[in-house]
């Protein structure tokens, strides 16, 4: 049994069929059939043999004529010759309760939440059906639905209105992307008795699928339609016979109307559509309106629908009289208005003969007039018919809204649960309904949770005051309203889980705060902990136990509403919502760096491949648009574009521009050349960026030349320093003598400090190569030498500065520094070099150990000498070069996994063939591996493979070999040794080695274009590294440190450098720059907006909203021509009468005129326009 069919084996449990149990005769046939249609062999004997009952029952009923059973017809139907989608259907009794049939269709048959449910009421099904009621079904109603998200209720069969509305959506199917193909939802509800061949689908057991044969062979009966999802067969007991589904019809869509559409927002609406139809569906009109069940009327499809429409365009304008009955004294309508609507109905049914039936019914129904909406179909055309169903609904609501609530509300309800911007632009918002603030905050909820970002644009640019919106209480409900299948709620559940049971089972604001805080690592403070009043708590456990009692922080409003919507929207990875409020909020080069690099760590931590990939395209752009507005910020001014990078924030946690690119890896970003202006600004310190690199050395022997007008320096100014110094920061230090100032501005410069440690570092190398080489004396007391203890201290200098860096510099925590400190390649190989130089010291002091101290030493060199890559890497031509030998050595692990499977499969076998026996390990790994890699380069000793005699002595005695003996060469297999030797010398020599040097081109192709921006990126951290340095190289920088201690810790001095990096505004220096920058955004946005509507799709789009226009006024030009026509005739009528009255008086002898009738100006221009109406 598959899982569809175990998902689905309850039904015959609960859901039952009709089966006729008493035989009532119908007249008509002579006996032979029940009057449920079904013949007297088809009957039960039971009910057969209970003559007393046939005898006095006249009028077959279903309710008490027929029995329930457990179904026998469900599951799946595949319809022969047609496509390979199966549709569900379920034969079920007319009482079944509609709940458990929603529930079915819902959790098992899988169909989506409507947003919609039109019913469309046809006549019989046989009838023609008009060529334009087709076009409003295939243009208007199937269109409408799809852009909706609807399901679309008819009789199922392929007949008429059902058949025509089958092929408009399997039509719109299959023109529709497969985003949208499961939109519209076809349901077929159709009388069991009436389906042909209904025993294919008969099976207790289920059918997955039923195999159904569809075609038309008798009026009495007809065929299901392929084109719909599901079918509801009503079972009435009855064989033949229409109508047996209306009641349960009915009930289902007036249960559906009270569920919640799939956003929870608004009720679903339903909508029943009358198209034609017979007198019997007045009752069903009348019923479904007393339960306030909106209607549209399509005028001029033939039938009730014509009766219907012109007794309400008729009566419009004459409401009903009440007049009062002489018996009873109710109300009731006039006589007037009944012989009106008699004339109607005799007019649109001549053969009827209870005309006085109709008549009731008819007037029971105008005076629901106001839940029925006429819609002119053949004048109006199908385009506009989802405003016309939005309008119909909307109308039917406004009966049923509180007197306080907006007339329009429900109608932007409508709108936002349809996701139809367009017509809550050209109904709701064209300036003629004033919305109060109450009126769009549930509908912008709904927006937010449903991502909507159109609708948000719409709002808060038509009177929602976003301040007002956003408390942290409702941002709160936001983000507990994220779908259960993102990487956010599993996030929140995580962080949820780790605090349960200590304040509640839902994600609150602390929860937010540590997931933002996990994303973002150290590059910013915590977020909201400000309006948790946990600034001064570091103690994740005791903030949790300050939240147990009254969250007073939700009424609050939120800081900064913008940023908290774009963080939660990014969290989410919506792409439209998240761009929409980065254009809203401010800061907009710090939040999009910030977006990006959220993103690109939640990328890190997801699972799925499109996501992921979806997740790194939305961080791209996100970093592309940090970049296009920094350079209109640049263009527009240099000086406030440093200030930029370098202010402090206080919406992003105090963090800046350039720490959060960092921290992003925002290359392209750091790419720029502002962003490189202020680095090399910052680099040069307060000489000129001209200078060149020749003088500073001579200046660095010669200090004396910097008083001279060899070095250029600048003005003394702070890089990037506004005009106004904002409060909070460090007080400007007195002026110094010129002899100390300059003094400073050379030696304080980050290059200088660079040009020192290099050259105190190739020194301290050469010491390093001379004390190895020359002067590594024995243990003690013999050693060390002096030059030894010299490169001790020194390497003891810089095991100082690397503690200094590690755990003196910034304000994170320990293990933030440590975990910072060994994330970077350069500081695992100063930890590695540092190591090594310790055990080697240590063990070089013993005798014992002597020899492998040495050794290791003379490694740790090696390491030492590598850190020259890093030194040079902030090089302009090396930079590039060094980050394209960084990825090929990538390439070469790649290379040697394939070499060493090679070296391995033909050592062995070498080593196998040409020595029978030798036991030693360190020759057997010699010949194994070191002499094969030697065959590449072209060593081959011949003599082995060619069996030439050696010189020197071998054995073949095994005792002698295990002794140590050398053992003799086989020569059984000399050819063989041969021809592997070759095969090898192929596969390594011409395969694998041009393999390599393929991957390095690719690689240096790859990376070559890109190998500028890598290193620009790579040149910011050597430049923060080099200016939080001390301006003293090891091992005089123990001085500095020694300074630096007293200065900090003793004497409270703060780091004047640090306002290189960190600048911290407020007030109205922060104002302005604030203001400036979002000025730059949107002219940056305003010629996006242009360059897009130049593109050729914008025009199009345009010319098409233009021509939409159009046939939108050529359709109410046609409207008022009918109008006008209609009251030129009543013109016309009252004219006659005025005529005949005045015709009639003057031949009166009870009125005796005291002057001539008027005469009419124009009479015969009157006339002929007269005539011509008449001609026409």
């Amino acid at each position: 049994m598959s899982k569809t069919e175990k998902d689905q084996s309850w039904i015959p449990k609960i859901i039952k069929k009709r089966v006729c149990t008493t035989f009532v005769e119908d007249s008509f046939s002579n006996g032979r059939l029940c009057q449920c249609g079904g013949t007297r062999d088809t009957h039960e004997s039971v009910a057969l043999g209970d003559y007393f009952s046939t005898a006095i029952v006249s009028h077959w009923d279903s309710s008490q004529h027929s029995s329930e059973y457990p179904t026998d017809a469900f599951g799946e139907l595949e319809f022969a010759g047609a496509s390979k989608r199966h549709s569900k259907f379920l034969r079920l009794s007319w009482d079944t309760p509609p709940s458990i049939v929603y529930t079915l269709m819902m959790a098992h048959w899988g169909l989506p939440p409507p947003n919609l449910v039109v019913s469309v009421v046809s006549g019989e099904g046989r009838a023609k059906v008009k060529t334009w009621v087709r076009e409003v079904l295939r243009q208007g109603l199937v269109k409408a639905s799809q852009s909706t998200g609807a399901w679309i209720l008819t009789g199922g069969l392929r007949e008429g209105v059902g058949r025509c509305v089958g092929e408009a959506v399997r039509d719109h199917a299959t023109a529709a992307s497969s985003v949208s193909l499961n939109k519209v939802v076809a349901l077929g509800i159709a009388p069991w008795g009436l389906v042909h061949n209904r025993q294919q689908l008969v099976n207790p057991q289920g059918s997955f699928p039923a195999r159904y044969y569809f075609q038309n062979t008798s009026r009495d009966s007809c065929c299901l339609d392929n084109n719909y999802q599901a079918f509801l067969l009503v079972d009435d007991g009855s064989v033949g016979r229409r109508g047996g589904e209306a009641g349960f019809r009915a009930r289902l869509e007036d249960y559906i109307s009270h569920q919640r559409t799939g956003s929870g927002s608004i009720d679903i609406p339903v909508l029943c559509m009358l198209i034609s139809g017979e007198t019997t569906m007045l009752e069903r009109l009348d019923l479904s309106l007393r339960n306030s069940m909106p209607w549209l009327v399509l005028a001029g499809s033939g039938g009730v629908a014509d009766l219907v429409s012109d007794v309400l365009e008729s009566l419009s304008s004459a409401p009903p009289v009440l007049s009062s009955t002489e018996g009873e004294g109710e109300a009731g309508p006039s006589v007037d208005l009944k012989d009106r609507v008699a004339e109607r109905v005799r007019k649109h049914f001549p053969t009827e003969t209870e005309i006085d039936k109709l008549v009731e019914r008819v007037l029971s129904i105008y005076l629901n007039r106001d839940l029925i909406t006429v819609y002119h179909g053949e004048q109006e055309g199908p385009d506009d018919f989802d405003t016309v169903l939005l309008k119909a609904l909307v109308g039917a609501s406004k009966q049923r809204v509180s007197s306080e609530a907006s007339p329009y509300t429900e109608e932007l309800k409508l709108a936002v649960t349809w996701n139809r911007v367009d017509i809550a632009k050209s109904e709701l918002f064209n300036g003629d309904i004033h919305w109060r603030y109450q009126d769009l905050e549930d509908s912008m909820t709904d927006a937010l949770v449903n991502d909507k970002p159109q609708f948000v644009r719409l709002f808060t640019e038509n009177g929602l005051n976003i301040l007002d919106y956003l408390t942290y209480g409702r941002l709160e409900s936001l983000y507990r309203s994220v779908a259960d299948s993102s990487l956010a709620y599993v996030l929140l559940q995580r962080r949820l889980g780790e605090r349960q049971g200590m304040t509640g089972s839902q994600a609150m604001l602390p929860d937010v705060s540590r997931v933002l805080e996990d994303l973002m690592g150290d590059v910013c403070q915590p977020f909201y902990h400000s309006p948790l009043e946990l600034e001064n708590i570091s103690s994740q456990r005791k903030a949790l136990r300050l939240l147990r009692g009254d969250c007073v922080y939700q009424d609050r409003r939120c800081l900064f509403p913008w940023a908290s919507l774009f963080v939660w929207a990014v969290l989410q990875n919506r792409n439209d919502m998240a761009v929409f409020f980065w254009e809203m909020a401010g800061e907009s080069v710090l939040s999009a760096l910030s977006g990006c690099k959220i993103l690109r760590e939640l990328s890190k931590l997801e699972s799925e491949t499109e996501t992921k990939l979806a997740m790194k395209e939305l961080a791209q752009r996100f970093e592309n648009l940090a970049h296009d507005v920094f350079s209109k910020c640049y263009q527009s001014s240099e000086s406030r574009s440093f200030t930029l990078l370098i202010r402090k924030s206080p919406v992003w946690g105090g963090t800046t521009c350039l720490k959060m690119g960092m921290a992003a890896d925002a290359r392209l970003f750091f790419s720029h050349d502002g962003v490189q202006s202020l680095l090399s600004q910052i680099w040069w310190g307060d000489m000129k960026r001209s200078t060149e690199v020749w003088k500073l050395l001579l200046t660095f022997f010669c200090p004396v030349l910097m008083y001279t007008q060899l070095i250029s320096f600048r003005e003394l100014e702070e890089p990037g320093k506004p005009d106004e110094v904002a409060q909070g920061t460090p007080d400007t230090p007195p002026k110094r003598p010129f002899v100390v100032s300059r003094w400073r501005q050379f030696w304080f410069a980050p290059v200088t400090s660079f040009l020192g440690n290099v050259l105190m570092y190739f020194l301290f190398l050469l010491l390093f190569a001379y004390v190895l080489l020359v002067d590594f004396k024995p243990p003690p007391p013999r050693g060390p030498a002096f030059a030894e203890c010299v490169l001790y201290f020194w390497v003891f200098t810089i095991v100082c500065e690397e503690i200094r860096e590690t755990f003196l510099v910034g304000s994170m925590m320990w293990r933030q520094r440590m975990r910072k400190y060994i994330q970077d390649v350069w500081n695992k190989c100063d930890l590695t070099a540092i190591i090594l130089f310790i055990i080697g010291l240590t063990c070089r002091m013993f005798q014992w150990s002597y020899e492998f101290g040495r050794a290791v030493l003379c490694v740790d060199y090696m390491v030492f000498t590598l850190h020259l890559i890093h030194i040079f890497a902030i090089h302009k031509q090396l930079g590039p070069k060094i980050i394209i030998v960084g990825k090929m050595m990538k390439d070469i692990f790649f290379f040697l996994f394939f070499l060493g499977v090679w070296l391995m499969a033909y050592g062995v076998a070498n080593q196998a063939l040409l020595y029978s026996y030798d036991p030693r390990p360190a020759w057997i790994f010699r010949r194994v591996f070191y002499r094969p890699y030697l065959h590449i380069f072209g060593q081959v000793p011949v003599e082995e493979i060619d069996g030439i005699e050696w010189d020197t002595e071998c054995t073949d005695n095994v005792t002698l070999i295990e002794g140590g003996a050398e053992p003799c060469r086989s020569h059984y297999a000399n050819w063989l040794v041969i021809v592997l030797l070759v095969i090898y010398l192929l596969v390594t020599n011409i395969l694998l080695i041009n393999l390599l040097i393929a991957m390095f081109s690719y690689t240096f192709s790859k990376v070559q274009g890109q190998s500028d921006t890598y290193w620009k990126f790579q040149r910011y951290n050597l430049i923060v590294e080099y200016h939080s340095r001390p301006s003293l190289a090891p091992p005089f920088i123990i001085l500095s440190h020694v300074h630096l201690f007293i200065k900090r810790y003793i004497r409270k001095v703060p780091s004047v450098k640090i306002l290189h990096f960190v600048l911290e505004l407020t007030g109205k220096a922060a104002n302005r720059l604030m203001t400036w920058e979002a000025i730059q955004k949107e002219n940056f946005l305003t010629a996006q907006s242009k360059i897009q509507r130049g593109s050729d799709s914008e025009r199009l789009k345009r010319m098409s909203v233009k021509v939409d226009s159009v046939l939108k006024q050529m359709a109410e030009t046609r409207d008022h021509d009918r109008r006008l026509r209609a009251l030129e005739s009543e013109l016309e009528y009252c004219s006659s009468a005025l005529s005949w009255i005045v015709e009639a008086l003057s031949q009166s002898n009870m009125v005796k005129p005291t002057r001539p009738p008027p005469t009419l100006r124009g009479t015969s221009q009157y006339t002929v326009h007269s005539e011509s109406i008449q001609t026409s």
